[in-house]
Protein backbone atom coordinates (compact mmCIF):
# COMPACT_ATOMS: atom_id res chain seq x y z
CA UNK A 1 0.00 0.00 0.00
CA UNK A 2 1.12 3.50 -0.83
CA UNK A 3 1.97 5.78 1.92
CA UNK A 4 -0.01 8.99 2.44
CA UNK A 5 2.80 11.72 2.85
CA UNK A 6 1.15 14.89 4.41
CA UNK A 7 4.14 17.28 5.97
CA UNK A 8 7.14 18.79 4.11
CA UNK A 9 9.66 17.79 6.84
CA UNK A 10 9.06 14.13 6.50
CA UNK A 11 12.46 12.55 6.81
CA UNK A 12 12.12 10.81 2.96
CA UNK A 13 11.17 14.15 1.99
CA UNK A 14 14.41 15.75 3.26
CA UNK A 15 16.21 12.69 1.81
CA UNK A 16 14.93 13.64 -1.24
CA UNK A 17 15.36 17.34 -1.31
CA UNK A 18 19.42 16.08 -0.68
CA UNK A 19 19.36 15.10 -3.78
CA UNK A 20 20.13 18.32 -5.64
CA UNK A 21 23.47 18.57 -4.20
CA UNK A 22 25.97 16.34 -6.47
CA UNK A 23 28.22 14.81 -3.10
CA UNK A 24 24.69 13.40 -1.63
CA UNK A 25 23.91 11.78 -5.18
CA UNK A 26 27.05 10.22 -5.30
CA UNK A 27 27.14 9.09 -2.02
CA UNK A 28 24.02 7.54 -2.33
CA UNK A 29 24.34 6.53 -6.06
CA UNK A 30 20.59 8.33 -6.78
CA UNK A 31 19.08 10.86 -8.44
CA UNK A 32 15.49 12.84 -9.29
CA UNK A 33 13.76 12.75 -12.33
CA UNK A 34 10.77 14.83 -12.32
CA UNK A 35 8.31 15.80 -15.57
CA UNK A 36 5.96 13.93 -17.79
CA UNK A 37 8.01 13.00 -20.46
CA UNK A 38 11.01 12.54 -18.36
CA UNK A 39 9.25 10.43 -16.10
CA UNK A 40 7.66 8.35 -19.15
CA UNK A 41 11.05 7.80 -20.66
CA UNK A 42 12.65 6.39 -17.61
CA UNK A 43 9.81 3.84 -16.50
CA UNK A 44 9.82 2.99 -20.72
CA UNK A 45 13.61 2.47 -20.23
CA UNK A 46 13.11 -0.08 -17.64
CA UNK A 47 14.51 1.92 -14.94
CA UNK A 48 12.65 0.70 -11.57
CA UNK A 49 12.74 3.88 -8.66
CA UNK A 50 13.96 3.31 -5.43
CA UNK A 51 10.74 5.49 -4.12
CA UNK A 52 8.09 7.47 -6.00
CA UNK A 53 6.04 10.57 -4.88
CA UNK A 54 2.97 10.99 -6.52
CA UNK A 55 0.29 13.68 -6.42
CA UNK A 56 -3.16 12.99 -7.35
CA UNK A 57 -4.40 16.66 -7.37
CA UNK A 58 -1.34 17.22 -9.96
CA UNK A 59 -1.44 14.13 -12.43
CA UNK A 60 -1.56 15.47 -16.23
CA UNK A 61 -2.61 13.19 -19.00
CA UNK A 62 -2.90 9.51 -19.65
CA UNK A 63 0.45 8.78 -19.83
CA UNK A 64 1.39 10.45 -16.25
CA UNK A 65 -2.05 7.80 -14.99
CA UNK A 66 -0.30 5.01 -16.59
CA UNK A 67 2.83 5.59 -14.89
CA UNK A 68 0.73 5.59 -11.69
CA UNK A 69 -0.66 2.45 -11.73
CA UNK A 70 2.68 0.70 -13.31
CA UNK A 71 4.16 2.85 -10.02
CA UNK A 72 1.26 1.43 -7.89
CA UNK A 73 2.06 -2.67 -9.08
CA UNK A 74 5.48 -1.95 -8.64
CA UNK A 75 4.97 -0.60 -4.61
CA UNK A 76 2.55 -4.10 -4.53
CA UNK A 77 5.70 -6.18 -5.32
CA UNK A 78 7.19 -4.38 -2.84
CA UNK A 79 10.50 -3.14 -5.85
CA UNK A 80 9.76 0.77 -4.71
CA UNK A 81 7.93 2.53 -1.91
CA UNK A 82 5.53 4.84 -3.43
CA UNK A 83 4.51 7.86 -1.79
CA UNK A 84 0.89 9.21 -1.63
CA UNK A 85 1.81 13.35 -0.88
CA UNK A 86 -0.19 16.39 -0.85
CA UNK A 87 0.02 19.50 -3.14
CA UNK A 88 2.38 21.07 -0.30
CA UNK A 89 4.90 18.38 -0.30
CA UNK A 90 4.77 17.87 -4.09
CA UNK A 91 5.59 21.61 -4.54
CA UNK A 92 8.43 21.11 -1.93
CA UNK A 93 9.89 18.59 -3.86
CA UNK A 94 8.97 19.56 -7.64
CA UNK A 95 11.66 21.69 -9.55
CA UNK A 96 8.98 22.83 -11.67
CA UNK A 97 5.43 23.61 -11.39
CA UNK A 98 3.99 21.43 -14.47
CA UNK A 99 6.15 18.57 -13.45
CA UNK A 100 3.07 16.08 -13.92
CA UNK A 101 2.10 15.07 -10.57
CA UNK A 102 5.28 12.55 -9.99
CA UNK A 103 8.68 12.56 -9.20
CA UNK A 104 10.49 9.65 -8.64
CA UNK A 105 13.89 8.55 -7.46
CA UNK A 106 15.81 6.32 -9.35
CA UNK A 107 19.30 3.92 -9.19
CA UNK A 108 22.74 5.62 -11.35
CA UNK A 109 22.57 4.41 -14.49
CA UNK A 110 25.30 2.37 -15.98
CA UNK A 111 27.95 4.51 -16.62
CA UNK A 112 30.55 2.60 -18.41
CA UNK A 113 32.20 2.54 -21.59
CA UNK A 114 31.54 -1.25 -21.63
CA UNK A 115 28.06 -0.39 -21.43
CA UNK A 116 28.40 1.87 -24.99
CA UNK A 117 27.00 -0.38 -28.30
CA UNK A 118 29.67 -0.98 -30.79
CA UNK A 119 28.22 -1.26 -34.14
CA UNK A 120 30.07 -1.77 -37.34
CA UNK A 121 30.06 1.98 -37.84
CA UNK A 122 29.18 3.97 -34.74
CA UNK A 123 29.34 7.72 -34.49
CA UNK A 124 29.93 8.84 -30.59
CA UNK A 125 29.93 12.57 -29.10
CA UNK A 126 32.37 13.00 -26.73
CA UNK A 127 32.30 16.01 -24.02
CA UNK A 128 34.94 17.16 -22.73
CA UNK A 129 34.61 19.00 -19.19
CA UNK A 130 31.27 20.57 -20.18
CA UNK A 131 30.41 23.37 -17.39
CA UNK A 132 26.48 23.50 -17.79
CA UNK A 133 24.23 20.98 -17.35
CA UNK A 134 21.13 22.80 -19.28
CA UNK A 135 23.72 21.72 -21.96
CA UNK A 136 24.45 18.13 -21.68
CA UNK A 137 21.26 18.10 -21.49
CA UNK A 138 20.51 19.55 -24.45
CA UNK A 139 23.27 17.76 -26.60
CA UNK A 140 21.63 14.90 -25.41
CA UNK A 141 18.33 15.83 -27.14
CA UNK A 142 20.13 16.32 -30.50
CA UNK A 143 21.54 13.08 -29.81
CA UNK A 144 18.74 11.18 -29.31
CA UNK A 145 17.81 12.79 -32.76
CA UNK A 146 20.64 12.28 -34.98
CA UNK A 147 20.64 8.60 -33.72
CA UNK A 148 24.06 8.86 -32.39
CA UNK A 149 25.44 5.69 -30.64
CA UNK A 150 26.71 7.28 -27.23
CA UNK A 151 27.59 9.97 -25.69
CA UNK A 152 30.90 10.02 -23.56
CA UNK A 153 31.64 13.09 -20.72
CA UNK A 154 35.00 13.40 -19.64
CA UNK A 155 34.85 14.95 -15.96
CA UNK A 156 33.02 18.44 -15.91
CA UNK A 157 28.99 18.11 -14.91
CA UNK A 158 27.99 15.25 -13.53
CA UNK A 159 25.03 13.15 -16.37
CA UNK A 160 22.99 12.50 -12.72
CA UNK A 161 22.22 16.08 -12.04
CA UNK A 162 18.49 16.58 -11.98
CA UNK A 163 19.18 19.10 -14.63
CA UNK A 164 20.56 17.48 -17.08
CA UNK A 165 17.12 15.13 -16.80
CA UNK A 166 15.28 17.68 -17.14
CA UNK A 167 17.19 19.68 -19.76
CA UNK A 168 17.53 16.54 -21.81
CA UNK A 169 13.26 16.06 -22.05
CA UNK A 170 14.51 12.53 -20.44
CA UNK A 171 16.67 11.22 -23.53
CA UNK A 172 19.15 10.48 -20.90
CA UNK A 173 17.51 7.49 -20.91
CA UNK A 174 16.80 6.95 -24.36
CA UNK A 175 20.43 7.58 -25.39
CA UNK A 176 23.96 4.96 -24.22
CA UNK A 177 25.80 7.42 -21.85
CA UNK A 178 29.02 6.69 -20.38
CA UNK A 179 31.94 8.67 -18.41
CA UNK A 180 35.12 8.23 -18.00
CA UNK A 181 38.66 9.66 -17.97
CA UNK A 182 40.21 10.82 -20.92
CA UNK A 183 43.11 8.45 -21.25
CA UNK A 184 40.41 5.72 -20.90
CA UNK A 185 37.89 7.08 -23.57
CA UNK A 186 41.00 7.74 -25.88
CA UNK A 187 42.14 4.16 -25.45
CA UNK A 188 38.40 2.51 -25.69
CA UNK A 189 37.70 4.33 -29.16
CA UNK A 190 41.60 3.46 -30.75
CA UNK A 191 40.77 -0.81 -29.40
CA UNK A 192 37.46 0.20 -31.53
CA UNK A 193 39.12 1.50 -34.33
CA UNK A 194 37.36 4.59 -34.46
CA UNK A 195 38.85 7.80 -35.62
CA UNK A 196 38.89 10.72 -33.15
CA UNK A 197 37.56 14.54 -35.16
CA UNK A 198 38.68 16.82 -32.88
CA UNK A 199 36.97 21.02 -32.49
CA UNK A 200 39.26 23.74 -32.86
CA UNK A 201 39.59 27.65 -33.97
CA UNK A 202 42.67 26.92 -34.65
CA UNK A 203 41.91 23.82 -37.28
CA UNK A 204 42.66 24.78 -40.74
CA UNK A 205 39.88 22.79 -41.90
CA UNK A 206 35.90 23.33 -42.24
CA UNK A 207 34.00 20.52 -40.29
CA UNK A 208 32.22 20.05 -43.71
CA UNK A 209 35.17 19.14 -45.03
CA UNK A 210 36.62 16.08 -43.34
CA UNK A 211 35.03 12.57 -44.33
CA UNK A 212 33.12 11.30 -41.66
CA UNK A 213 31.43 8.54 -43.12
CA UNK A 214 33.66 5.88 -41.07
CA UNK A 215 33.67 5.23 -37.29
CA UNK A 216 34.08 8.52 -35.73
CA UNK A 217 33.89 9.91 -32.41
CA UNK A 218 33.46 13.60 -32.08
CA UNK A 219 35.23 15.46 -29.68
CA UNK A 220 33.61 18.72 -28.14
CA UNK A 221 35.60 21.02 -25.52
CA UNK A 222 34.34 23.53 -23.22
CA UNK A 223 32.75 26.63 -23.69
CA UNK A 224 35.66 28.14 -21.80
CA UNK A 225 38.85 25.95 -22.16
CA UNK A 226 38.02 24.36 -25.20
CA UNK A 227 39.40 20.78 -26.15
CA UNK A 228 42.28 19.41 -23.79
CA UNK A 229 45.81 18.79 -25.14
CA UNK A 230 45.35 15.07 -24.27
CA UNK A 231 42.31 15.49 -26.68
CA UNK A 232 43.82 17.71 -29.45
CA UNK A 233 47.14 15.67 -29.25
CA UNK A 234 45.36 12.36 -29.85
CA UNK A 235 43.04 13.32 -32.64
CA UNK A 236 43.00 11.88 -36.27
CA UNK A 237 41.38 14.95 -37.65
CA UNK A 238 41.26 18.25 -36.49
CA UNK A 239 38.12 20.88 -37.62
CA UNK A 240 36.65 24.33 -37.07
CA UNK A 241 33.05 26.20 -36.99
CA UNK A 242 33.82 28.83 -39.36
CA UNK A 243 32.52 32.06 -37.64
CA UNK A 244 32.11 35.55 -38.66
CA UNK A 245 31.43 37.43 -36.29
CA UNK A 246 32.57 39.44 -32.98
CA UNK A 247 32.04 35.48 -31.03
CA UNK A 248 35.13 33.98 -30.47
CA UNK A 249 32.99 30.56 -29.82
CA UNK A 250 29.76 28.92 -29.92
CA UNK A 251 27.85 27.92 -27.40
CA UNK A 252 28.99 23.88 -26.80
CA UNK A 253 25.44 22.36 -27.43
CA UNK A 254 25.06 24.58 -30.80
CA UNK A 255 28.12 23.47 -31.93
CA UNK A 256 27.82 19.67 -31.14
CA UNK A 257 24.20 20.01 -33.35
CA UNK A 258 26.38 21.06 -36.10
CA UNK A 259 28.84 18.51 -36.20
CA UNK A 260 26.23 15.74 -35.24
CA UNK A 261 23.85 16.56 -38.27
CA UNK A 262 26.73 16.76 -40.53
CA UNK A 263 28.13 13.37 -39.96
CA UNK A 264 24.17 12.54 -40.70
CA UNK A 265 24.34 14.50 -43.47
CA UNK A 266 27.16 12.46 -45.18
CA UNK A 267 26.09 9.45 -44.60
CA UNK A 268 22.68 9.86 -45.95
CA UNK A 269 20.40 7.16 -45.89
CA UNK A 270 22.89 4.82 -43.71
CA UNK A 271 21.07 6.15 -40.71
Amino acid sequence: MPTRLTSVNNSHVKDALKLEKRSERERRRLTLVEGVREVSRALAAGIVPVEAFVCAERIEGSSMGAAVAYLERLDAERCCHLFQVTPEVFAKLAVREASGGVLLVIPYLDTSLAHLPRPANPCYAVIDRPEKPGNVGAILRTADAAGVDGVILCGGTDLHNPNVVRASLGTLFTVPVAEARTDEVIAWLRSCGVRVVATTPDAMDRYTEVDMTGPVALAMGSEAEGLSDAWLAAADEHVAIPMFGHADSLNLATATALLLYEVLRQRGRQR
